[in-house]
């Protein structure tokens, strides 16, 4: 498979899951505000900030934006084009590079992301979007569940599938950790809080929901809401396909299907630390992860997901050129690994 081809799959179902992890942390913050209607200009500021920060924008807000109110923060999450990593802008990039692999996507694909991208270029969403929030963002996130079913029935599972497994599940482990790390700023440096408030606990459900993950948490954990059960919840879960440790497994099995290796081996550095990774997730534990520091252990998993990723585009998408000498070498150390 050609190497522009594998990066249009990979960054188009990137992109489309971007939008609807977008779509969800923006819904669920308008919906926390609703049970939080007495907060005066620095409590609202406090309340957004964190949003921002997650998602690594913030330079480019303080640039755009001279205060984070509700409506700076959802206009530069929701609309607005210079933002890389709003709705509007991932939603584009994803048909953009849809279009460039038009023949390696299947029509029902094409057609329901070209429908989602003029949506939100008519006027149309913008009046829905002034009238009903809630309901602009269900028909993103509807659009994007769409999207991911009609891949899974309609694409045949193979190279080019596995690639676009790959975008999709890297990009869902990195935004789970950014949606969890919103929180962090309400625990110590490190280990676990010996208490909550309630206003706490209905913060962290809200991380929860951002997340799709309530109804789950409820069925393992009930309506007990902690930083602890949270944070292990949706990032050791080997059940539950947001949490960090599904993705991995995910993401570390669709790189081994595009090459071809089993697990415990790996030809190249992707497959190396995906699987590093994913072990480190396998055995570790929620003790563990606060004992180092939650936001310290969110930052250093983004760092690592971050250099599969790299891995991957080197692999696979950036081919510099190799001697025969240095092919018959790459290929005598893969054997060794066997």
């Amino acid at each position: 498979m050609l190497s522009r081809v594998v990066n249009s799959l990979y960054w188009m179902s990137r992109y489309i899951e971007r939008a609807e992890n977008t779509a969800r942390i923006v819904d669920t913050t308008l919906q926390l505000l609703l049970d939080s209607r007495h907060l005066d200009d620095a409590q609202l500021t406090a309340h957004w900030m964190p949003i921002i920060q997650a998602t690594g924008d913030e330079s480019l807000f303080a640039r755009l934006y001279p205060k984070a109110t509700g409506h700076a923060v959802t206009e530069f999450l929701v609309f607005h084009p210079e933002n890389p990593n709003s709705i509007f802008t991932s939603v584009a990039q994803a048909r953009e590079n849809a279009r460039m692999v038009r023949d390696q996507i299947t029509s029902e694909i094409w057609e329901e992301l070209n429908r989602l991208y003029l949506f939100l270029n008519s006027g149309k969403a913008r009046e829905l979007w002034d009238d009903s929030p809630f309901d602009f963002l269900q028909q993103v996130k509807a659009s994007s569940l769409q999207l991911v079913g009609i891949a899974y029935a309609t694409v045949i599972h193979n190279e080019g599938w596995h690639f676009m497994q790959a975008g999709k599940f890297l990009e869902r482990a990195d935004q789970t950790t950014r949606i969890l790390d919103v929180r962090h700023a309400s625990l110590p440096v490190k280990g676990a809080p010996a208490t909550i408030s309630q206003t706490d606990a209905l913060e962290w459900s809200a991380v929860l929901r951002s997340c799709s993950a309530w109804d789950a948490y409820k069925d393992i954990h009930g309506g007990d809401v902690s930083p602890v059960k949270v944070a292990e919840f949706l990032l050791l879960s080997e059940n539950f396909p947001r949490s960090v440790r599904f993705c991995v497994e995910e993401l570390d099995h669709s790189l081994r299907n595009i090459s071809g290796v089993p697990a415990r081996r790996f030809s190249n550095d992707a497959e190396k630390l995906s699987g590093r990774l994913l072990a480190e997730l396998e055995f570790g534990t929620v003790d563990e992860v606060f004992a180092h520091g939650l936001h310290d252990y969110l930052d250093l998993l983004q760092l690592k997901l971050g250099n599969v990723g790299a891995a991957m585009f080197n692999a696979y998408i950036f081919q510099p050129f190799v001697s025969m000498e240095d092919e018959i070498l790459v290929q005598q150390e893969f054997q060794q690994q066997q």
